[in-house]
Order: structure tokens, then sequence, then C-alpha cells
């Protein structure tokens, strides 16, 4: 297949994209809002021939699901994206220089962003939804997994674009087959940066293969760590929503971080995992003290490669630490640096830990289920990176874009 001729497609659909006015935009999102819950037959009727495919065991199985809720969760971040300030054109500093020239720093689209993924459908009305409020072009690359659902998707934002007049172009899915994957980390010319959203492996393929630019979005290997004076009820709560709100996503507890002192509170920090049948790999302290208080069949002696592992299911780990600094270092051992929490009540120990872990979203007595871009105020993520360069973190409007100099004169020219 003749994958350069979609690509050549989308680089001229930036140039009419430029050209939208903002209240133009906005609508469309708004419609697409619209049409996205009008189509919800639809779109499920299409998730439901990917989910048929795939084992309901399999971690990405909850991932892939749509539902009437989610859905209609999917609308309503749309219609944040559409309600958020826009991004473009923005003064981010201007001065006059002793020469006379005016000089002015604007905010401006990165152009066209190509996107790789595995079965996450939502992936694709939310990065449509950002790269068009920052006028650039999306092109999509998703995962056979999730090949009908994201045709089905794909169908309903051509349906609103055209109806408004506009190149449809400006989302363009990439056909599912791995060849058109290589074809985008390759399109040199036509594409100015490619985010991976998934799993360890799919980064890595995208960062070791790419001649385009990256902006990595990495995996979440989750820690939490109850604190020598952390409150237990509270502990509980944050523990339970980290772990199962939806432990199938990036942001889920994977590691729990026990100071040795505390050890006799875990069967009751640890209950309510119980409800959801979690399943807990706890090391050799830990697992004594949890032996006969939390089910046989879900507790299992935790081994090395338990630690540093993003379960992406309901699977928790967990470690004895001596002290504050034996979980700063066995985070900084294992973390992905994408999310990093402390369950304390000691100052120094909470600005302490804030301080020193090196990770895209770090919290004190707080669930890491937070990390979201909707969440964090920015309408909907186009993915979480942990990376330093440009963008880290969820990754919103002002993520995706650039900025050029304007430089006004009146016949200036420069001295030899």
């Amino acid at each position: 297949m003749e994958y350069k001729l979609f690509l050549e497609e989308a680089r001229r659909a930036s140039r009419s994209l430029a050209a939208q006015e903002a209240g133009t935009i906005n609508q469309v999102l708004k419609d697409l809002a619209g049409a996205a819950r009008d189509k919800t037959d639809f779109l499920l009727e299409e998730n439901r021939k990917d989910l048929d495919r795939m084992d309901p065991e399999d971690p990405r199985y909850d991932r892939l699901k749509l539902s009437p809720s989610r859905i209609s969760d999917i609308a309503a971040d749309i219609l944040n994206v559409a309600a958020l300030p826009n991004p473009l054109g923005r003064v981010l500093s201007e001065k006059s220089l002793s020469n006379g020239l005016r000089v002015s720093k604007v905010s401006v689209p990165l152009g066209v962003v190509g996107i790789v993924y595995e079965a996450r459908p939502n992936v694709t009305f939310d990065v449509f939804a950002l790269c068009f409020k920052t006028g650039n072009v999306a092109v999509l690359k998703g995962g056979s997994d999730a090949a009908a659902s994201n045709l089905a998707i794909i169908s309903v934002i051509h349906e609103v674009l055209e109806r408004h007049g506009i190149d449809p172009r400006v989302a363009t899915l990439l056909p599912a087959e791995r060849e058109a994957t290589e074809a985008l980390l390759n399109a040199v010319g036509y594409v100015d940066v490619v985010i991976p959203r998934g799993s360890q492996q799919l980064i890595n393929y995208v960062r070791q293969q790419a001649k385009v630019p990256v902006i990595e979005t990495g995996a979440g290997i989750v820690h939490t760590y109850f604190d020598e004076s952390a409150d237990v009820e509270a502990g509980a709560a944050i523990i339970m929503n980290a772990k199962t709100r939806r432990p199938s996503v990036c942001n889920s507890l994977d590691c729990l971080l026990v100071h040795r002192n505390r050890l006799s509170n875990l069967p009751d920090l640890l209950q309510p995992l119980a409800e959801k049948e979690v399943v807990l790999y706890a090391d050799e302290q830990a697992y004594g003290e949890l032996e006969g208080r939390y089910p046989g069949n879900l507790l299992k002696p935790a081994e090395t490669g338990h630690f540093g592992t993003e379960f992406l299911s309901l699977k928790m780990a967990v470690k004895t630490v001596d002290s504050l600094e034996g979980a700063l270092d066995h985070i900084a051992n294992y973390s992905s640096k994408h999310s990093e929490a402390i369950l304390s009540d000691n100052p120094e120990h909470i600005e302490r830990f804030l301080r020193s872990v090196d990770a895209a979203a770090v919290y004190a007595n707080a669930s890491t289920a937070f990390t979201d871009g909707a969440q964090f105020g920015l309408g909907a993520e186009i993915g979480i990176s942990t990376q330093k360069l440009h963008a880290r973190g969820p990754m919103g409007l002002d993520e995706l874009c650039s900025y050029k100099w304007l430089v006004r004169g009146h016949g200036q020219v420069r001295p030899s």
C-alpha cells in the first residue's frame, strides 16, 4: 500500500487547517461531542467486533472496551477542550531592541502530529480534539486490536468535518497493519513529531525506529510509600482507589512500599483490596504479616521480577522498607518516572519526597489515579510524557504548541 499518499495529503491539509477561525474550531468540537453521543449504538456495535476477538482476561480488554458511560465521558472531554482558551497566537514574550526591532515570541501549532497507539479507541477522539483545537493535523496509527472501533470513530469525525466544509484529512487514520507504523516513523518532511501511547514495548520500538522526532509517553510503574506516620483509614482508601479504580491504565498502583514499623497495619490497610480480588506479591516481612489475614489464594511470595512490573491488572507488589530513604532508593531503582506518591503526616518527609522523587507527577496523601489530562484541567490528554524535553506529565493544548519569533522592523540592516 502507498502510505506516502496518506502522509502527503495530511501535510497538505495542515495548510487548510491554519486558516480556520477559533469559533469554527470550537463549533466543530461541540458538534463532534453531540455526534459521539448520537452514534453511541453504532460505536458500541463496532467496538463489540474488536472485543469479540480479544480474551477478556487480557489486560488490554478494559482499555479497548467502550460503553455508554465511557462515550458520554469522551463527549464531555471534547466539550471541555472546546471550552478552553485558544492556545494559538498567544504572545509568550515581547520586547524592543536597541536597534528598533520589535521581537515577539508567539505560540504556533507543531504541524502534523503522528500518534501510534494500541487498543485504546478513546485515544482517537482525544487526540483529534486536542490536535484540532491547536491547529495540528492528527495522523493516527491505531493497533489492529481496535481496527473496527477506530474506523467507526474516524467516520464520525469525518462526517462532522465535512458538514463544516473542512478537509477530513486533518484527521488521517492509517491502515492498521504494521507497515503503516514503519511508514509513519520514517515520514521525514511530512510528520513533525510522533507520540507513542501504549506498552513499554511499543514505546521502545517507536523510540528506536523513528527518524522523526519522538515525544515519549512512558509506561507507568507506580509506587505509593506508606510512611511511619501515615493514617491507616485514609491510606486504605487511597490505595484502594489507586489500585482498583481502573487497573489497566498507566496511573494505577503497582507497588506499595510500607515502613517496617507499620507492618502490623498491613492487614487493615489492604483488606479492602481483597473485596476486588487483588493478588498481592509480598516480600518476606509483608507476607508474614498478611498470612492468615488476607485470602490465601490471593497472597503470593514476591519474586525480584515483581518489583518494576507494570501489572495493568488486579495485581500489586508489596515491599518493606526501613525508612523514607529506603523508599526513595527503591523508587529511584524501579520507577518509570510516571507517578509516585507518599502517604504521611510528617511535613518534613512529605517535602523531602516531593523534592527528591524524579517523576512527572509526585503526590502527597492522594491517589495517583489523578494523573490524567482532564483531571489536571487540560480538557483531555494526548498522553503522559515521562521525558523532560518539551513536555512532561499530562500533555494538553499547550504541549501541542511550539512557537516562532516574529520580528518587525522599519528598514534595519545588520552591520557587517
